[in-house]
Order: C-alpha cells, then sequence, then structure tokens
C-alpha cells in the first residue's frame, strides 16, 4: 500500500516554471545595479515559500508508516495454541506452543455475538460507521474539553486505535503529543480507504488485549467467561469492554467503567461481582476439556496444529475418573498414577491418563512415559520363552524355597513378596500367585542375555545394557519400562505372540506386527495368568483381578514398593495401570492388588459395558492333557501343553535322584562375629541336600562328621574352605567363606 503525494507538494511543482522566470528578473536587476525591493508582491511570494515548505515539512513528519492490508493481517495470524481430538473429532485437550502472546484462532466477525459489537462500538467510537477513520466532531470536543480544563471523551476512534495495533510505533508509550495523533489520524484514513467497516471491526476485536496476555475476542472469552464469542452476553460485553482502556485494572475500577457504560440498566452491583469472578486467579480457558493434557503436550508441537488422536473420550474420562478415584481413597499413600487403553486389533491407545488427583507434587511429569521398576509384570515373557523352547511346560514343578546364587557383584537371595516359601509348585501356580524363587529358577534355564534380548525385541527398548548386567534380578523386574512399553508387551500376548507399536494419532503407521513368541507359548501363558485358581495361594478367591469373563493379568510392585502395576487384557482390550510416587519416595502399605489393580478392574468393567468376551480360541499345537501331581499340594486337574510335551503324572524329585551338595553357607559368603554375643551362641548351620548317605563334612582339612546331621559349627575370624567327601574321599563340593 503506498500514500499518495501532498497536494501542497504538488502545487510546488506546478509552478516551477514561475520560479525560473523569477530568477531570471532578479538576475537581470542585478546586472541593471538595481536595489531589491520589499513590496506586496515579493512578501506573499515569500509568504507562499514558506507555507509551502511548512506544509511539505509537516507532511513528512506526520506521514504513518506503511499498513498491511486486512488480507496480510488474516493471513498472518497464528494462534498460540493446538488442539487435540479424540478419534471421533471431539476436542480433548489443547496446549499452548507459542508464550509470547495468547490467542485462539481468527474469529470471524460473525461468530461475536451481536451484543458485544453494539457495546463495543457505542463506547469506544458511536460515528464508527459514518466517519472516515477520524471522528471531527469527537476531536473538536477533545480540543473544546482541553481549553476548558475538563477531563474529556477521548477522541480515538476503533480505526485509529487499529492503526496502532497494526503499527505499535503508532500507539507506543509517551506517544501522545499531537504530532503523534496526526500521524494516526492519516493511518487511519488510509485504512478506511482500502478496508471494509467489518474488516477493520473484525480485526480490532481479534488484535485488541483484553487482560494479561490474552489477545483477542477468542481468548478473551474463552479465558475470563468460559464462553466462545458468540455467546458473550449483555453483562459479558460490558466488563470486556470495560478492560479496554485498562486491561490490568483491578476489578474495582473495571466494574465502575461498566456500570457507567450500562447507563444503568444493568444493576451495579452484579457487574461488581462478576467482574471479580472474571479477574479470579482460577480462571483458565474452561472450554478446553483438559481430557488428556500429558498426551496433548507429547503430540502438539507447533502453534495451530489441530491433532486427531486414537483416543476415545468416553474411555479416557473412564480411566481418568477411575484413577482419580483411586489415588483419593489411598489417602496419600500414593499420589501418582497412570493408565493407558489399547484397542487389541489395531493397536489405537483408547485412554492415555498420564496423572489425575490432586495430591501430585509433580502434575506435569507424564506417568504414562516415564520410566519405572518393572517389578514382578516381566514374569509372563520369561516363562513364554521357557515354554517356547520346551524347558518348562505349565505343569512342571519348580522349587519354592530357599536359594542363594554367586554373582559376580556378591550372593544373590531372591524372597517372595510375602516372604514365605510354598515349596514345590507348577510353573502355573508360580507364575499365577508371582513367586519370585520359581522365577528367578526359570531365568537359570533361560539364561539371563537369553531373556533380555527376548524383552527388547518386545518394546522395552529402555533395557540398554547387557543380561550380565542386570544380572538375576531381572527375573523379579529389576530394570526400567514404561507404561507404554508394558501395554504394547502383554497385548503382543493377546495377539498370539505378534508385536507391533501402538497408535497415538490417526496418521500413525499401521506397522506390521513381528512374532515375539509362538501362538501356542503365548496363549498357555494367557491361559495361567487368567487362572483363578491358580492365584488363590497367593491372593485368595475374593481379589480385584478376578473378573465375570475371561481376562489375563499380572501384577507387580517394585523394590521398596516404589511402583505398583497391573497390566492385564481380554480378548478385546489391553489395560495397563501404574500406581506410585513420581519422585520415587515409597508407599506405605500398597501392593499391586490393593494399589492398581482396582483401578484395572474398574476399567475393564467399564470398558466391556457388560459384555462377557470368552477366552481365546486354543491354537492348534496346544493340547489338553490330565495331569496328576505326587508330592506337592498341586491338585489334578486339566492343563495345556505344547503337542509332544504332556504328561499325565508330574512328581518331585526324590532327594536320592538330587546332587548332593552344600547349601548353606554359599560360596563367597562373608559372616562377622558380634562382640556382644557370647561366642558358643554364634555358630554356624551346615546344611546339604541330596542324597548324603555316608558323606562326611570336612572343614580346613578337619572332620566335621556324617553330612546328614546338619552340623553346628564354630570358625574362628580367616577364611575357610568346607567340603563335602564321599565315601571313597573325593570331593563332590566345596565352598569358601569368610569370617571376620
Amino acid at each position: 500500500m503506498r500514500f499518495a503525494k501532498s497536494p501542497f507538494v504538488l502545487s510546488l511543482s506546478k509552478h516551477r516554471s514561475f520560479f525560473a522566470r523569477w530568477r531570471e528578473r532578479a538576475a537581470l536587476r542585478q546586472a541593471q545595479g538595481e536595489r531589491w525591493k520589499w513590496d506586496g508582491p515579493r512578501l506573499a511570494l515569500c509568504a507562499i515559500l514558506l507555507i509551502a515548505a511548512l506544509v511539505a515539512i509537516g507532511d513528512y513528519v506526520t506521514r504513518p508508516p506503511l499498513l498491511p492490508s486486512y488480507k496480510t493481517v488474516k493471513a498472518a495470524w497464528h494462534p498460540s495454541e493446538a488442539w487435540l481430538y479424540d478419534r471421533n473429532g471431539h476436542l480433548i485437550d489443547s496446549v499452548r506452543v507459542d508464550f509470547q502472546v495468547r490467542r485462539l484462532a481468527w474469529t470471524p466477525l460473525d461468530k461475536v455475538s451481536p451484543m458485544m459489537r453494539d457495546t463495543l462500538i457505542a463506547s469506544e467510537d458511536q460515528r464508527f460507521r459514518r466517519h472516515h477513520g477520524v471522528d471531527w466532531l469527537a476531536v473538536i470536543g477533545a480540543v473544546r474539553d482541553r481549553i476548558e480544563g475538563r477531563r474529556g471523551r477521548g477522541a480515538s476512534t476503533l480505526t485509529m486505535q487499529l492503526a496502532g495495533f497494526l503499527s505499535p510505533g503508532l500507539a507506543a508509550p509517551g506517544a501522545r503529543g499531537w504530532l503523534d495523533k496526526l500521524r494516526q489520524m492519516r493511518a487511519a484514513r488510509e485504512i478506511e480507504a482500502h478496508w471494509s467497516k467489518d474488516e477493520i471491526l473484525e480485526a480490532y476485536l481479534n488484535l485488541a488485549g483484553f487482560r494479561g496476555e490474552a489477545q483477542g475476542i477468542g481468548a478473551a472469552a474463552l479465558g475470563l467467561f468460559g464462553k466462545t464469542p458468540d455467546a458473550i452476553g449483555r453483562d459479558d460485553a460490558l466488563l470486556l469492554t470495560a478492560l479496554l482502556p485498562d486491561p490490568q485494572g483491578s476489578a474495582d475500577a473495571v466494574a465502575r467503567r461498566a456500570c457507567a457504560l450500562g447507563h444503568g440498566r444493568v444493576p451495579c452491583d452484579r457487574l461488581e461481582a462478576a467482574a471479580w469472578g472474571m479477574l479470579a486467579p482460577a480462571r483458565s480457558l474452561q472450554l478446553d476439556p483438559e481430557l488428556a493434557p500429558h498426551l496433548a503436550v507429547k503430540l502438539l508441537t507447533k502453534a495451530g496444529m489441530r491433532l486427531t488422536s486414537t483416543i476415545d473420550a468416553r474411555f479416557q474420562r473412564i480411566a481418568t475418573a477411575s484413577l482419580a478415584r483411586q489415588l483419593h481413597g489411598l489417602a496419600g499413600r500414593a499420589r501418582d498414577g497412570a493408565v493407558i487403553v489399547v484397542d487389541n486389533a489395531t493397536g489405537d491407545v483408547l485412554a492415555y491418563v498420564g496423572g489425575a488427583g490432586t495430591a501430585s507434587t509433580a502434575p506435569a511429569v507424564d506417568a504414562a512415559d516415564s520410566y519405572r521398576q518393572a517389578g514382578s509384570t516381566l514374569k509372563p515373557f520369561l516363562y513364554a520363552d521357557a515354554i517356547e523352547k520346551g524347558y518348562l511346560t505349565a505343569a512342571s514343578i519348580l522349587d519354592d524355597s530357599p536359594v542363594q546364587l554367586d554373582t559376580a557383584s556378591g550372593l544373590y537371595v531372591p524372597q517372595d513378596y510375602d516372604r514365605a516359601f510354598k515349596g514345590p509348585v507348577s510353573a502355573r501356580t508360580a507364575l499365577a500367585g508371582s513367586l519370585n524363587v520359581p522365577a528367578v529358577r526359570t531365568l537359570v534355564l533361560v539364561g539371563v542375555d537369553q531373556f533380555r534380548d527376548r524383552l527388547w525385541d518386545t518394546g522395552y527398548r529402555g533395557l540398554t545394557e547387557d543380561g550380565q548386567y542386570y544380572g538375576y534380578s531381572l527375573a523379579l523386574g529389576s530394570a526400567e519400562v514404561t507404561l507404554m512399553q508394558q501395554v504394547a508387551a502383554f497385548r503382543s500376548l493377546a495377539e498370539g505372540g505378534r508385536w507391533s507399536p501402538l497408535r497415538l494419532t490417526e496418521d500413525d503407521p499401521e506397522a506390521e506386527p513381528r512374532a515375539i513368541t509362538t501362538p501356542a507359548a503365548a496363549w498357555i501363558v494367557g491361559d495361567m495368568l487368567a487362572d483363578p485358581n491358580a492365584r488363590v495361594a497367593t491372593f485368595g478367591l475374593d481379589n480385584a483381578l478376578r473378573l465375570p469373563f475371561w481376562a489375563a493379568v499380572k501384577t507387580g510392585t517394585s523394590k521398596a514398593m516404589r511402583d505398583n502395576w497391573c497390566i492385564g487384557y481380554s480378548t478385546r482390550y489391553t489395560v495397563g495401570v501404574w500406581v506410585g510416587n513420581k519422585e520415587g519416595d515409597p508407599m506405605r502399605a500398597v501392593s499391586g492388588t490393593s494399589g492398581a489393580a482396582p483401578v484395572w478392574r474398574d476399567v475393564m468393567l467399564a470398558i466391556h459395558d457388560g459384555a462377557r468376551p470368552r477366552a481365546p480360541e486354543r491354537p492348534g499345537r496346544v493340547v489338553a492333557q490330565r495331569v496328576a501331581f505326587t508330592g506337592t499340594a498341586e491338585q489334578p486337574r486339566t492343563d495345556y501343553f505344547i503337542a509332544g510335551t504332556g504328561q499325565t503324572r508330574i512328581a518331585t524329585a526324590p532327594a536320592t535322584a538330587r546332587r548332593p551338595h552344600i547349601t548353606n553357607p554359599v560360596s563367597g559368603s562373608v559372616y562377622a562375629i558380634d562382640p556382644d554375643i557370647p561366642i558358643d551362641r554364634q555358630r554356624l548351620a551346615i546344611g546339604v541336600s541330596g542324597e548324603v548317605t555316608a558323606h562326611r563334612l570336612t572343614l580346613d582339612g578337619r572332620e566335621l562328621g556324617a553330612a546328614d546331621t546338619n552340623p553346628l559349627i564354630f570358625a574362628a575370624p580367616g577364611k575357610h574352605r568346607l567340603r563335602l567327601v564321599d565315601l571313597g574321599g573325593d570331593v563332590v563340593d566345596q565352598v569358601l567363606f569368610t569370617v571376620r
């Protein structure tokens, strides 16, 4: 847009020939020796020249900057927010991305209530529709008030104020002089020459600052009243208009201005109460449902983004409400939690709750995608590996008894959650009851490195070290994982051992699933996890893991009760829940069944909405076999085997079938003598297992007697060698230990 030259400047160019003739006559007079005479014509000429010069200078100093067109202004508008929608097109959350100013999408004039438009014009520019940028009557009135010393109404029109929005230099602090006003007037006339009245009013409503960093009628209506601009009523319009002269004014000042604008049509006490409510500190963009704040922060990266997610708003509300109720019931013992719900068939994430409740001290942290210790939730993948390779069946007997494993970093002594041992148990009972010692024994069979690699293939990408780094504690979940990884991994069991990444948006590709384990092993592990009878020994009959339909589920509790997990699936959905404290401080008296499991149960019941999904169809390579047990507490039952591995009777191995060896002390043990305890009370119990008839024990070459007597010994400070010797004098087993 270019400004035309001043008509006074043009008039000077037209009279150029006059000045040329004047110079010629002046030169002739000087040549003839005539003196200059200040007669009338000459004085008039000088006055004209002086006026022309002043006009030219005035034109220059009052010339406004080049201003953009309406289309340019609208095209350059970028909201500070980005919006997240659910799979059905419903808004579920928004995120502010641009922190320089707070504004929403451009609001067309027909989306602003007539009450707001009329109130604004009546207050700021009554003759807006009739003038051409400058209201000369208002200017004259302002000059008169200034002369008379009265505080009068300002003469700035909406168009002049818009010029200040478009070129901040025209309305900069301190720009109150006549020259500044003249520049603003000229800019307003230029705008009026190229913009329509509706375009001017629309741009004003979008560019005006109403309160704090809120710019535009959209952000103001939503942030101050929780309404859209087309829902603004009379009281709202009066208060918003009253904010314009002083957006940071107090509630009382805004109420007084609004009362004056209302001319008695609205009770002033009502406006005062509304002003205090409008400017309350707790005000926010109330129409934002705030259903998925953590997911919104995760996905929305650019201002103005409108992203459609895979979330179902109904599922999101169910998961959020259930988690919030449980955290409230835990009464501060656990402040945080997370829930993820996934459609098994598609991998679409239907609910993503990264936190809920009001007690959290780290509400911005996304617990659904934070690394936490896995606890017992990794055991299903360990047993699936062992069953797939034929090392175990669901009916295989594992010994739940004390064990000490010699590792590079010292002795590893796993214990069960209840610190009790159940003796010989089946793999089914061990997994469903989450027994620790049988899991460690299974890891010894599978191998730590092999199991670590299996977990990596199952999407647990936080396991960046080799298996030896984690050691045997990997069977008990010493590695750190995220809830997203957990849900994706358990979904792979629901999908017959096939893993694929989860989808969060409709644009995420549907990746080809890859086989992690065999369908037979995945099905058998799922059947073990869904068996309520196998859980009885640990969890009892009445617990939160039992549903009125088929569902496989696993709980987990990490070291020092810092994390509670419950992840399970039906044939339709997989649901994962984490409960704990984001800072990592331990919980008190909260376990997997009392912390995360109630949330899992509530969500599973709600999302299935009365449906009763059946158990998944049994793969062809899985056969049913009636099994009887001898030497254990296991009851006869029909169990499931990969074809070729079935058995009809399973018994514990007799002592005569076990290799004789020393069970206590374990090689590498270090014992300390307590000076406050009598020496004769500080004896070490020797333990052996297997058929040790006719075997004897020696300590540093000194005979201790028959091995089957389990003698109590006293060892002096120093290093010692304990040997188990058979009848022929051969050393069957030996351990080294130290006494300090």
